[in-house]
């Protein structure tokens, strides 16, 4: 009997979109089960894809504006805006993202976020009234230091030095807001739940696959610790300590305190905006995917809230990866998915399944297919 199957995988990171990860597992399914009813639905929990997965839903606009990546290079950055909303969308990875720089060509201690500011500006000169924003996927660890210079923050230190770079922030002595605030609203979606500082902050966590060394993380646990210093004397809260301030390199942190925005789940705004819950509704099937169902899957993240999702609403959910790691007792995949498959090892090897991804997962979905009810 005909499906009507719902496709919504996440990215296959460093190999396919959100998009291309879709139209590969249905090119598969359909030449096993022609008649069944596929819809398709790229998500992200706000890194890479947060933009065009989002814009293609709401029917926003691709637009560009010239502004610098991470190492201050002249760059062309896409952004999306419906004027009939009024709601602008801003990816981050496609300005300081760690994608859009040469692997091992710059250390964190170089790179700043300010390209961001320039998104932000051509938003509000566009009539935006509001911004969606995913900051997954960056190279950055200032803390959104270089975006706030960028709108017009100033640091000085104790001889009333300007500093110019986010390691001098351990030498923080006061600060000069711009005379005008940005007036838009800003919703960010993150994708962790990590705090600024300490063991689980984004220095000691995600600092490492950025380049930050050992022997750097005193430097950057200075700059950043003296700098939320500052917040909490300024708001009278820790700002550094709430759930999604580590994210970014701290660009959920420096969004709050410098823009006043509003941190929230990226994969509950992407879930709300493309609604989700009733496309799951209407499905017999759900497929999602991403390139490593592992323990953070397990455990909830990326494609597991998916999972989660469809349990809640008693549907069955079938997860698709490049590879998938055993689960412990304590993280039962059956619990999650009902069906799983991977194409490494057993279709192809992890080199050859990266050369020729799309075709890898189309082969993976066909061969699921046939377990179909």
């Amino acid at each position: 009997m005909p499906l009507r199957v719902l496709i919504v995988p996440d990215k296959f990171k460093g190999t396919l979109t959100a998009a291309a990860a879709a139209n590969a597992i249905a090119k598969g399914w359909r030449r096993l089960r022609p008649d069944d009813t596929l819809s398709l639905l790229p998500i992200s929990d706000g890194g890479d894809g947060f933009g065009s997965v989002l814009a293609e839903r709401l029917g926003a606009e691709r637009r560009t504006v010239e502004t610098i990546d991470a190492a201050h290079r002249p760059i062309q950055a896409h952004w999306w805006y419906d004027p009939h909303s009024g709601r602008a969308l801003i990816e981050a990875a496609g300005i300081n993202g760690l994608a859009q720089l040469p692997p091992g060509g710059f250390h964190p201690f170089e790179l700043d976020t300010a390209g961001i500011g320039a998104a932000l500006k051509a938003a509000q000169e566009a009539g935006a009234r509001e911004v969606l924003m995913g900051i997954g996927g960056s190279a950055t660890n200032d803390a959104g230091f270089g975006l706030a210079r960028a709108m017009g923050w100033r640091f000085f230190d104790a001889a009333d030095r300007l500093i110019e770079r986010w390691t001098g922030l351990d030498q923080l002595h006061r600060w000069a807001p711009p005379e005008s605030p940005f007036p838009l609203p800003i919703t960010v979606a993150v994708d962790v739940d990590n705090p600024l500082l300490g063991a689980r902050g984004c220095s000691r966590v995600y600092g490492p696959q950025k380049g930050l060394r050992p022997d750097n993380l005193p430097i950057a646990d200075a700059a950043l610790g003296r700098l939320a210093e500052f917040a909490a004397a300024a708001h009278g809260t820790r700002l550094d300590e709430q759930p999604g301030a580590g994210a970014a390199g701290g660009l959920g942190f420096g969004l709050r305190l410098f823009l006043g925005a509003t941190l929230e789940s990226g994969f509950e705004i992407v879930a709300r905006h493309t609604g989700l819950a009733a496309e799951i509704d209407r499905a017999d099937l759900i497929i999602t995917g991403e390139g490593s169902i592992d323990r953070q899957t397990y455990m909830g993240k990326g494609t597991g809230q998916i999972a989660l999702l469809c349990r809640q609403r008693s549907k069955p959910c079938w997860g698709l990866a490049g590879v998938v790691e055993t689960p412990t007792a304590a993280e039962p995949s059956t619990a999650l998915f009902q069906r799983l498959g991977a194409v490494v090892p057993t279709l192809a090897p992890p080199a050859e399944a990266k050369a020729d991804a799309a075709r890898w997962l189309a082969t993976l979905a066909e061969k699921l297919a046939a377990e179909a009810p």
